[in-house]
């Protein structure tokens, strides 16, 4: 069934539903209930000003937090997390403080995208953090990250003004200091140890400034030389490549040459030993064999020149070859002529 517009409005109007009820109205409904109810109003007072109050007296720490209470703006305690009670507010302050999560300072870039493959932004604006003069006169770019936890948070909060700012400008000088005394080389190819130094030197400058800060690690990225001195510097590593493969050639001919050398020498020496250790001793041999033949000779010197006659003759004698005997009468050469022609050549 359609409906009859204009009687449903006029029905409204005569129960009073025609709009919302206007101000003059509300009051005068007040100020009936509060003759009808003398203490209502303050009830009402009382029930806000205990909800006021209860909301600002409980109050709940999360798991990775500590809560620092101040009275009257002075340390009171510290309360661990869960749920936890204080004074109103205007008379006691609750500061949590995350003492598990872990922040970061980052130098000489800045992280664009966090993830698996962190994307991180380098460039001219934060050029003056990383670059660094290093001991031997060179300069680098040496961006860094550090990582920590906050270890005291009482320290944290009321013993430095500003413990971000402190922390960088802590950073930066360790790292500056640590870099200015080691080479480019050095920088570039040891970023773990320069890392480790730093954060050893940076945590004793933490504690003594007293910021209640725990490095959990200091982690270098990829340090260079800036990009106008780029080429230059890598024509000079590789001339010092160059050098060092030529040194190291020159070092392995020299161990192989060398030693063979040597082993050439002590094999002369050896045998230039041998040999005159050989011709003294047969040199002793000799005379001692010449001073028993001159004893022997001294005793009997006939008997002892012939038989060393004979002796000679022995022994060169079968070195003569063919041997001819010619009478000393004979007065015709003709049969001279065929001695060498005789059967079988002998005599």
């Amino acid at each position: 069934m359609a409906w009859d517009w204009e009687k449903l409005q006029q029905q409204k109007k005569s129960q009073g539903g025609g709009g919302p009820p206007k101000v003059d109205e509300m009051i005068e409904k007040i100020k009936g209930m509060k003759g009808r109810f003398p203490g209502g109003v303050w009830l009402v007072v009382v029930a806000i000003i205990i909800v006021l109050l209860g909301t600002s007296c409980f109050y709940t720490v999360g798991v990775d937090e500590v809560g620092v209470v101040q009275r009257f703006g002075k340390f009171s305690r510290t309360t661990p997390p869960g749920l936890n009670f204080k004074l109103p507010s205007g008379i006691e302050k609750i500061t949590k403080v995350k003492v598990r999560y872990v922040f970061k300072e980052e130098f000489g870039l800045r992280t664009i995208a966090a993830g698996v493959r962190t994307r991180y932004a380098s460039g001219s604006a934060y050029l003056n953090e990383s670059l660094m003069l290093t001991g031997d006169l060179n300069v680098a770019v040496v961006p860094w990250i550090v990582q920590y936890r906050v270890k005291d948070p009482y320290k944290y909060l009321f013993k430095v003004r500003n413990v971000r700012a402190t922390l960088r400008d802590l950073a930066e000088a360790t790292m500056r200091l640590v870099v200015g005394d080691r080479s480019i080389n050095e920088v570039i190819s040891k970023r773990e140890e320069i890392a480790d130094a730093a954060k050893e030197l940076l945590q004793k400058e933490l504690e003594q400034a007293e910021t209640g800060i725990k490095l959990v690690t200091i982690e270098m990225k990829r340090t260079n030389v800036p990009e106008p001195v780029q080429p230059s510097f890598n024509e000079v590593n590789q001339a010092i490549q160059e050098k060092e493969k030529m040194i190291y050639q020159a070092k392995e001919e020299y161990n192989r040459v060398i030693p063979a050398a040597r082993g050439n020498a002590e094999k002369t020496i050896k045998g230039a030993e041998g040999y005159a250790l050989d011709r003294v001793n047969r040199a002793k041999g000799d005379a001692a064999r010449f001073l028993a033949l001159y004893a022997e000779y001294s005793k009997a010197k006939d008997v002892t020149r012939r038989r060393l006659y004979l002796e000679a003759i022995q022994e060169i004698f079968p070195k003569l070859g063919k041997k001819y005997i010619v009478d000393s009468e004979q007065k015709n050469l003709l049969p001279l002529l065929t001695l060498g022609q005789t059967q079988g050549g002998n005599k």
